[in-house]
């Protein structure tokens, strides 16, 4: 049999953190590929990019540590499967794919620790 060894990320770094308008957060999803989904967790509506792959980076991932390089979020207390955006420029409404991963440790941890950081 296959031996499987389940490793989780021990430790997340976050370069930068941006509150912005939901407006704007659904916006900037809209990318030359496609329309990209935004993560809901615990009330908090967000976006992240991760910093490209280099021997550094993919070290540091094969130890168990990832880095976003900037997160844009928003304060949104329900969860909903689809967002739009009422804005002229965009016929029609832009929609935006919301996925819900309030079953991730990861998101779970992080919306913690930016909850108790805006506080401050």
């Amino acid at each position: 049999m296959v031996k499987i060894t389940y490793a989780p990320i021990s430790e997340l770094v976050i370069h930068e953190t941006v509150r912005i308008d939901v407006d704007d957060l659904i916006r900037s999803r809209l990318t030359p590929a496609g329309v990209m989904p935004l993560y809901w967790c615990n009330g908090i509506l967000f976006s992240f990019a991760s910093v490209p792959m280099n021997d550094d980076l993919t070290e540091d991932y094969l130890k168990g540590v990832i880095h976003w390089m900037e997160v844009h979020y928003t304060e949104k207390k329900s969860y909903e499967e689809v967002m739009e955006l009422n804005d002229e420029a965009f016929s029609p409404k832009l929609k935006v794919r919301v996925i819900d991963t309030s079953a991730s440790a990861l998101h779970n941890d992080f919306v913690k620790w930016l909850k108790t950081r805006k506080e401050k």
